[in-house]
């Protein structure tokens, strides 16, 4: 039998406690939305028919994975030779001191890829590089000197490319396509080639490929081919001749003299560099409008629309000769009928006016027999009486 529990007897002083002021707020029904990690890990139980500790265990399991991925750094497809690049003895003995002059690119073993390379793939090309040029690494080697120099401009590459806006400005005057702006095609180049057509193409479509990277437009209309119509190929024109390009060229810039704290020095440098650099970007538009120019000039498909337009004027020069005559024999043969009308018109109206005078003669006459008839009955009256 259970033992009845007896409760304390409340205390002398306690007083019922009063009503709050203010009115609880009334209950109001909300809509819960499945979402967020605890509804997802639901979901996986339900989906893959997991207990909570089979779902901790493979979650577990996972993330150990993923861990060792990243320890190797290794991930995948983007690790397909990134940061394998072989290494020139020029390249190992570039001086820090010099950064700016070096590539970025080539030192972290990503000139395949250079402004196409990700992030991501930055990240491993560097690891790499430094598990293989690590001053710690190459400790009491000989003919290993120049290793920490090295490995400070592999640091210095790094910076650079991780950095979404110094790598942009890297990448306007990145140094290997510095040189194939050098070589572009001029029109000289396509003199006996008129009538090669893929050489223009062929010539020319890597040029639009590579300046498309600077366009703050997109998607950015490729050169294209031989037969595209007239709308492809004005669409073209027009977005290349009003092209918006985002390249800059504070990468250039002269730094200030090392160890000068003057103000004198640091405004001077920034206003020669503000100069330098709208030198640069004026000189950049005129080499892009000159290139779009020539690229008009030597367009197999612009001749072959002029061509079109000329054939399309003669043929309808022709067809308006021919229908001019037609028109010319149909107007006289308008003109003679309307003649032939009003002719006819006017000879019907001069015999019904002729008629008319006739009726209008007779009449008269019929009305003066009347009255010859009435004054000689007047006459005779008058003599009889």
């Amino acid at each position: 039998m259970a033992t009845p529990i007896v409760l304390p007897a409340l205390p002398r002083n306690w007083h019922e406690p009063a009503s709050p002021a203010r009115s609880i707020s009334p209950v109001v029904r909300r809509q819960l939305l499945p979402a967020g990690p605890a509804y997802l890990a639901h979901v996986r139980r339900v989906i893959n028919k997991l207990s909570f500790e089979e779902y901790d265990k493979q979650v577990e399991e996972e993330q150990k994975r993923l861990d060792a991925l990243q320890a190797d750094g290794l991930n995948g497809e983007d690790d397909l030779g990134v940061g394998d690049e072989k290494e020139s003895p020029e390249l190992l003995l570039l001086d820090p001191k010099e950064w700016k002059k070096q590539d970025h690119y080539q030192v972290l073993g990503l000139s395949h890829l250079r402004y196409k390379a990700t992030s991501e793939q930055i990240k491993i090309a560097h690891r790499k590089k430094v598990l293989k040029h690590h001053p710690d690494k190459k400790a009491g080697i000989s003919n290993s000197t120049n290793d920490d120099a090295f490995f400070k401009c592999i640091q210095k590459a790094f910076d650079v490319l991780t950095h979404p806006e110094k790598r942009r400005q890297f990448d306007s005057v990145d140094p290997y396509y510095l040189a194939l702006e050098e070589d572009t095609p001029t029109a000289s180049d396509f003199k006996g080639k008129d009538k090669d057509y893929d050489f223009f193409f062929k010539m020319m479509g890597p040029v639009f490929d590579r300046e498309a990277r600077f366009s703050k437009r997109t998607p950015v209309p490729m050169l294209g081919a031989r037969d595209d119509p007239r709308e492809t190929v004005e669409a073209f024109y027009d977005f290349w001749y009003n092209f918006d390009s985002w390249r800059s060229f504070e990468y250039l810039d002269k730094e200030v003299n090392e160890g000068s704290d003057s103000r004198d020095d640091k405004r001077y440098t920034e206003r020669k560099n503000k100069t330098e650099r709208a030198r640069r970007k004026k000189e950049d538009t005129v080499r892009l409008r000159n290139l779009v120019d020539q690229t008009l000039g030597l367009d197999p498909r612009i001749k072959r629309i002029k061509q079109e337009e000329k054939e399309a004027r003669e043929a309808k020069k022709k067809n308006k000769a021919g229908s001019t005559a037609a028109e010319l024999k149909a107007k006289a043969e308008e003109e003679k009928r309307r003649a032939e009308e009003e002719a006819k018109r006017k000879e019907e109206e001069e015999k019904a006016a002729r008629a008319e005078a006739k009726k209008a003669k007779a009449t008269a006459a019929n009305a003066a027999k009347k009255a010859r008839r009435a004054q000689r009955a007047a006459e005779a009256t008058a003599d009889g009486s």
